[in-house]
This record gives C-alpha cells, sequence and structure tokens, in this order.
C-alpha cells in the first residue's frame, strides 16, 4: 500500500535554530518513516513579508537544506524542492484566487496577529493578504492528505480545507481534503523567555560556535524570582531547566533539580553545565554540516532531483484542474 503524501515547509529567511529543531524538523524526520514526505524552500511566501530586501532568501535557501539534511531528514526517503522553482505552484495559486472569498482571508486570526506583530514592514499588501491561497496551491499540488504544522499556522491549513472543498464542488472532486497534522509545541524558549525568533533577537541557532552558544546561555534568563543564589530556586519555571530536560542525562537532571530547589547550586553553575550538554546534543548536527558544506555540488544535485519530483508531480496535477476547470 502506498504511503499518503504530506506537504510542508519552510521561508528561507535567515538561519534555523533550536525551536525549529523541537518545534518541526524532529517531528519531519519522524514523518518521513510513515508518509510520502515533501518538504520546500517557500521562498514565494518568503516575499510576502521580506519584498523589500530578498538578499537573505537566496543565500538561506542552501544553509536550510543543509540544517535539514543534518538533522536526519533523508532526500532518499522525502522530496525536497524549491517552491519558486515549480512554476505550476504560480498558475494553481491563480486558480484558486479566482473563487477565494475576500472574507476568508480578512477574517484569518493569522493575518492580524502579523500585521500587529510586523509593524514595523508594510504589509498591507494583496500578496501577504493571498498568502493562505498560495499556502493552498502547495499543498494540494500533492494531494496532500495532511499538513504538519504548529497551532498558529492551523488556520491557514483550515483555509486550504476549504478552498479545496469549493473547488471540488465548482468543478468535481479533484482534490482530497487534507487533515491538519498538529506539530508538537517546543518547549524551548528564547534567551529571554519568548517565543524563540530571530526577529527577537533571543535565539540559540543550530550552527553557533561552541563560544557563541556559551556566551547566549550565560545570558539567558532563569527563575525570574530567585534573585541571590542562595534564595531556592523553582526549576518548574526555570527556562535554562527545560533544556537540561532535554540535553542533560536523566541523573544529572533530577540531581540540579533537587540542587536548585534547595539553594546548593547557582544558577552561572546550572547555565554552564546545561551549556556543556547543549553542545554535546548539538555535536553531530554540526559536524553532518560541516561535512556538507564542503560538498555543496551535493546540495545541490538533491535540490535539483527533488525540483524533478515535485515538477513532475505538479504538471500532472495542473493537467487534470485544466481539465477540470476547462481552460
Amino acid at each position: 500500500m502506498a504511503k499518503g503524501r504530506i506537504v510542508s515547509g519552510m521561508r528561507p529567511t535567515g538561519k534555523l535554530h533550536l525551536g525549529h529543531l523541537r518545534g518541526a524538523l524532529l517531528n519531519w524526520k519522524k514523518l518521513q518513516e510513515e508518509f510520502q514526505c515533501f518538504y520546500f524552500i517557500a521562498d514565494w511566501h518568503a516575499l510576502t513579508s521580506d519584498y523589500a530586501d530578498t538578499k537573505i532568501i537566496k543565500e538561506s535557501t542552501y544553509e536550510i537544506i543543509m540544517d535539514w539534511i543534518s538533522v536526519g531528514l533523508d532526500p532518499e526517503k522525502s522530496t525536497f524542492f524549491v517552491q519558486s522553482d515549480i512554476k505550476e505552484h504560480a498558475e494553481l495559486y491563480l486558480l484558486f484566487s479566482m473563487f477565494t472569498p475576500l472574507p476568508w482571508l480578512e477574517r484569518n486570526p493569522t493575518y492580524k496577529e502579523q500585521l500587529k506583530e510586523l509593524s514595523h514592514k508594510d504589509l498591507f499588501t494583496y500578496g501577504f493578504l493571498g498568502y493562505p491561497v498560495l499556502q493552498a496551491a502547495d499543498i494540494l499540488m500533492y494531494k496532500a492528505i495532511g499538513v504538519p504544522v504548529g497551532e498558529d499556522q492551523a488556520p491557514h491549513v483550515e483555509l486550504t480545507r476549504e478552498i479545496a472543498r469549493r473547488f471540488n464542488h465548482i468543478y468535481g472532486e479533484t482534490f482530497p481534503v487534507p487533515k491538519v497534522l498538529l506539530t508538537p509545541t517546543s518547549k524551548l524558549l528564547g534567551m529571554d523567555r519568548r517565543k524563540m525568533s530571530k526577529s527577537y533577537g533571543n535565539a540559540i541557532f543550530l550552527t553557533d560556535t561552541d563560544k557563541e552558544i556559551d556566551t547566549k546561555v550565560g545570558q539567558m534568563i532563569t527563575d525570574p524570582q530567585r534573585a541571590r543564589k542562595t534564595d531556592p530556586g523553582d526549576p518548574e519555571i526555570c527556562n535554562v531547566f527545560s533544556f537540561h530536560e532535554i540535553y542533560t542525562d536523566e541523573k544529572t537532571c533530577r540531581e540540579i533539580e533537587e540542587a536548585c530547589k534547595s539553594a546548593e547550586i547557582g544558577c552561572v553553575q546550572c547555565k554552564k553545565m546545561m551549556a556543556k550538554g547543549l553542545k554535546e546534543g548539538l555535536a553531530p548536527i554540526r559536524a553532518k554540516r560541516k561535512e556538507l558544506e564542503n560538498r555543496l555540488d551535493k546540495v545541490k544535485e538533491i535540490i535539483n532531483d527533488g525540483n524533478e519530483r515535485a515538477r513532475s508531480i505538479a504538471r500532472e496535477t495542473m493537467m487534470q484542474v485544466r481539465e477540470a476547470v476547462k481552460i
């Protein structure tokens, strides 16, 4: 029995960090054992918010693919492709835009939140408003049965489901209605206890050096109620301890937990221990990535192969779509 397809992508707007690793990539790695996975570089999507300065988009494409492979995504099991290299996405996006009601887009909660969060950018554009329609084209092009996303992207997938139903109602059954596959939320926050994000300047990147990791961990906010070393701490609300739970062995982690509660260990020492575990945890990923950096031709070959696989399916889908629309 053939595996069902799933589709997900990442915008190439900079380096990947621990939030991406724990919140998406490790889940993608697991999913590639269960599904036929299509993972893409969403460079057209990046233009919706970064149209005024596009340099980072091209620079990030190879960086992200190398990160994907370094964490265990396998181009033999999954298809990696670049969105803008598959021109059929633009055609399907155009056709979907013809029948997508404007109120569907205007009431999208993510759209409203992003306008507030990115108020320093002029995002009152047709492209930004229509972002979910392009996303629907990305997903339905491959007739995906599911889409792994975080909760913040779930409304977009719901809109994709509505667009699939509307197309099928108007033109006949063509697309499956994909399910939302909610990705587990990352427990790791940024250095300042907010969501880890490049735009907040609080991220620990997969490509950070040992020195950069030591510096960033040293700057992390711990238990805000623990003013002095002699004050008992509460690991439950300490951002550093959430990293210990992932990157420190269980026995040592429990010892640190008790030592923090009894004020036997201070935050500086605790951070140094966590940084050591974090560096050890990232070592295999960074070693693999270093190897790929010296084989950029191999990375390009992987992208070209993935593009060909994606393009073949996209052409077939668009033949069916044109026939259904009678155009």
